[in-house]
């Protein structure tokens, strides 16, 4: 549960830090990362991302967004106006956390002495969200140093974990991870554990959220290496596809492919999803590295310009409400050194600057509800100056479904088909200005159970049960809903507003 101070799920008891010889490897490593992997796994139910699990992020604020095993927990408010812009810097860092015995790294300095730095520096530079990679045997260690206020729960050191955590300034509504389909050991022991990536989508304001992924695909150039890499980078473009339909997304973490390698397939996330790489676009002008050319490999030590290829990569793009720009791109090796001005990686940490922009005609609520069912978004669709026409809600003992029809004939359907129908056919000049959302449990699942809006000429339109968790939101002035996004199945498990200028 929480705690006041430093709100972390790793308040918990810690990673044992584990140096043993080859002989205790199997008894003592499986042993104690089987009891941390286990203690901090939160089952989801079965469903479209069936075989995947959710972490908790532990942090005591106003909301709480969880797993199923931990719900929404809200207190009664009205939201507030979000910004309509801001700023934010990312970090990611291979922190070369295997245990001594399997990768030594060619690092100086011990790994325990080397990972309570990074911790100390991630503090220091204050980066708003870092995503690590191989975050193994010395997780606790590198959290202990750390004072980030969100933070995912390790899910286990070598083989039962996939190294896979982030460090965040801001809160989450869903975390989890994701293991590969396709792994290789031809050059690299990379089916050791279950390497994959995670998803989370992070709440940066009001109403505004990015989905950020994080990664550490298949390493090696062998042919097998080759093929399961691709495949893991093609896993990532597919789900990315399904479950960010519509959204701002981050992509930044461990890809171990380079451009000029043909056989990589990082050019998926740039033809199928449509990110930008960073990299490419400060140190390139935007031009892809040709295909089969020299790898452009950094020097050994501190880069001293971007002009060199890392397979550490931040891949994003925006959607029809956020805007992300990218203000710089920087290898920050200089950062992160020990006291005799040695590396403390084989990886050099790579920073981008991000400033993010909301239309002036659109803006979004919160997100209210359980991350349950399937991820949709009214946002892509929406036609040019759109206004509501026809309201219709859906409810029993729960919310079962929300629809709304605008003038221009466009219309979106969210839910099932229980419950008992009823519509509101808004006049001329008329909007939706507020929404009420109450929400609780249902079959271990959080789920939105009542809703009530409300018009500019004061008419209501309710469905379902009220309960005691409930919120209101409110469209800005001169603003009314036209759209929603959130997931649902039979019912309505998550939901939130798109308002449009009126």
């Amino acid at each position: 549960m929480c705690s006041p101070g430093l709100l972390t799920s790793e308040n918990a008891a810690p990673v044992p830090q584990l140096f043993f010889s080859p002989a205790l490897f199997v008894t003592k490593l499986f042993a104690a990362a089987r009891s941390q992997s286990q203690a901090r796994r939160f089952p989801r139910a079965a469903g479209p991302r069936d075989g995947i699990y959710s972490i908790r992020c532990c942090a005591c604020t106003d909301i709480i967004r969880t797993s199923k095993n931990h719900p929404t927990v809200s207190h009664p408010r009205v939201q507030a106006a979000s910004a309509a812009s801001g700023t934010f810097d990312v970090l990611s860092m291979n922190v070369a956390g295997l245990p001594e015995i399997l990768n030594g790294n060619g690092e100086s300095g011990d790994k325990t002495t080397n990972t309570a730095i990074i911790g100390q520096d991630m503090a220091k530079f204050a980066y708003d969200v870092i995503h690590v990679q191989e975050d193994f045997n010395y997780h606790a260690t590198l959290y202990a140093n750390d004072n980030h206020t969100f933070r995912t729960a390790t899910s286990g050191g070598v083989p039962f974990g996939s190294g896979l955590n982030t460090l965040s300034n801001f809160d989450w509504l869903d975390f989890t991870r994701i293991k590969w389909a396709t792994c290789s050991d031809a050059s690299e022991n990379d089916c050791l554990t279950p390497k994959g990536f995670t998803f989370m989508r992070l709440r940066i304001d009001e109403g505004v959220y990015i989905d950020f992924y994080n990664l550490h695909a298949d390493a090696g150039t062998e042919a097998g290496d080759e093929t399961a890499r691709a495949a893991n980078l093609q896993q990532v473009a597919d789900y990315i596809d399904v479950w960010s339909t519509g959204n701002a997304v981050l992509v930044f973490g461990d890809t171990n492919a380079r451009y000029t390698r043909a056989d990589d397939g990082i050019r998926v996330f740039s033809t199928q999803n449509g990110l930008t790489d960073a990299w490419v676009q400060d140190a390139e002008g935007g031009v892809f590295p040709a295909i089969g050319a020299d790898a452009l490999l950094c020097p050994d030590g501190v880069p001293t310009n971007i002009s060199c290829e890392v397979v550490d990569k931040v891949l994003f793009r925006g959607n029809n409400f956020i805007t992300l720009s990218n203000t710089g791109f920087f290898y920050d090796t200089a950062r992160f050194l020990s006291s005799d001005l040695a590396t403390l990686s084989d990886h050099n940490p790579v920073r981008v600057d991000f400033t993010w922009t909301l239309a002036t005609t659109l803006r979004q609520s919160d997100l209210q509800g359980g991350p349950h069912g399937t991820w949709f978004n009214d946002l892509p669709s929406l036609p040019a100056s759109p206004k509501a026409h026809v309201l219709t809600l859906r409810g029993g003992a729960r919310l079962d479904s929300v629809a709304i029809s605008l003038t221009s004939g466009a219309s979106f359907t969210h839910g099932g088909t229980g419950g008992t129908a009823v519509s509101l056919t808004l006049a001329a000049g008329e909007a939706v200005l507020s929404g009420t959302l109450c929400w609780g449990q249902f079959n271990g699942d959080m789920r939105n159970f009542y809703a009530l809006f409300t018009t500019s000429a004061a008419r209501t339109l309710t469905a379902g049960v009220m309960t005691s968790s409930c919120a209101t939101m409110t469209a800005p002035t001169g603003f009314g809903v036209v759209g929603f996004f959130g997931q649902d199945g039979d019912e309505m498990d998550q939901l939130g507003f798109i308002y449009a200028k009126q």
